[in-house]
């Protein structure tokens, strides 16, 4: 596997993914039926009793940074540790019933395939097994308005929601026990603006936050956007499906994330409204990673968190992926080598940026940039 940058040049067509009709059916009740859902949540919950009394939630690790930042790649290697249990592919739609699904699964013949590229089209190969991220649906189910960008989607550590937490916390001891391991891993962009919540939750959580050097992750979100607002385009399947994982970072249901500034987040939306892609994801960026600079100030926060900057990985991947496992109190287990296999620099070329696209995202991003070492 390689880490790879994504240039604006257009590249050759292809299909859109297929989201096949079973998935596409069960998806829908979840999306229209979140309460249901939950209760049978809860019902395999008192079911599991007995199996996860003695499990508990144990310095959890979250990887959580804007899309196209280096996340997955970091979640794929985590993953292959024997400590840590993830959601997979094969937990969707029925997220919220982990236990029960995955007995389903089990015993429905379901054969494993072979590992083949993602809808990204970035390279990474998965199967059923593969990590993901999908504990979005679970906030989704509880936080319907969670999306809506003209409200705030930040949790931040003066939050109270006792039902969620419930079951959110049991969820994970339920997925721990199904996956005999006894660290929480977790890949979810919008948990960037949920850091000081989550560290209130789990007190000794561990956070990696992926960043990418703005000109470069400006290009990489503005290939992703066009590549599945085209697929959305042309399979209403894929669009829905994109919604009920809880994926609004690019597609035709694109969303800004409101991190408690809501004129900003209206700047943003207007600005793709207008068509000036690249002005609205740099302000995109300079928001969401502005909001990460000023919850660091908060120094127990700071301290449980690691920024990971994507070129430091893909330039050094064995020593910045040795920081990270001492971050999260994780041995190393071969991974260190595992990452010098998989990871190498990629081999840029200049995106199609005109010298007054650049400079808009300097003007936009520079400040922060700066913040977090870029120049």
């Amino acid at each position: 596997m390689t880490a790879v940058a994504h240039a604006t040049k257009p590249q050759g067509k292809s299909p859109p993914p297929e989201i096949d009709p079973w998935t596409h059916r069960v998806g829908g009740l979840i999306e229209r039926y979140p309460r249901f859902w939950i209760g049978l949540g809860d019902r395999e919950t008192r079911l599991m009793e007995e199996r996860i009394e003695k499990v508990s939630v144990d310095r959890p690790i979250y990887i959580a940074g804007l899309a196209r930042s280096g996340s997955t790649i970091l979640l794929e290697l985590l993953a292959r540790h024997p400590d840590t249990a993830s959601h997979r592919y094969r937990d969707f739609p029925l997220v919220l019933t982990p236990w029960l699904w995955n007995w389903f699964v089990d015993r429905a013949g379901n054969q494993q395939r072979e590992a083949a590229e993602r809808a990204h089209r970035d390279r990474i190969k998965v199967t059923p097994e593969s990590p993901e991220a999908f504990e979005e649906v679970i906030w989704m189910a509880f936080f319907q308005d969670l999306h809506d960008a003209s409200t705030g989607i930040a949790f931040d550590k003066n939050a109270h929601h006792p039902r969620f937490e419930t079951f959110y916390r049991d969820h994970i001891r339920k997925l721990l026990a199904l996956r005999g391991a006894s660290r929480y891993l977790s890949k979810g962009n919008y948990n960037v603006t949920r850091l000081g919540y989550l560290k209130k939750l789990f007190p000794d959580a561990r956070f990696v936050v992926p960043i990418r050097d703005p000109v470069w992750h400006v290009a990489s979100l503005m290939k992703q956007h066009r590549l599945f607002a085209s697929w959305e385009s042309e399979d209403q399947r894929v669009r829905a499906h994109m919604r009920r994982s809880g994926h609004f970072e690019f597609g035709l249901d694109r969303r800004p994330a409101n991190v408690g500034d809501g004129q900003a987040a209206a700047e943003i939306a207007q600005l793709w409204d207008d068509g000036d892609e690249v002005a609205g994801w740099a302000a995109h960026w300079a928001s969401v990673y502005g909001y990460v600079a000023s919850q660091l100030e908060d120094p127990e926060l700071a301290a449980a968190t690691l920024v990971v900057r994507y070129e430091d990985l893909c330039n050094n991947p064995a020593a910045t992926l040795a920081a990270i496992l001492d971050h999260c109190a994780l041995a190393d287990d071969g991974l260190t080598e595992a990452a010098r296999a998989m990871i190498s620099a990629p081999t840029y070329y200049e995106p199609s940026f005109t010298e007054a696209d650049r400079q808009a995202i300097s003007d936009r991003t520079g400040a922060v940039a700066r913040l977090f070492g870029y120049d």
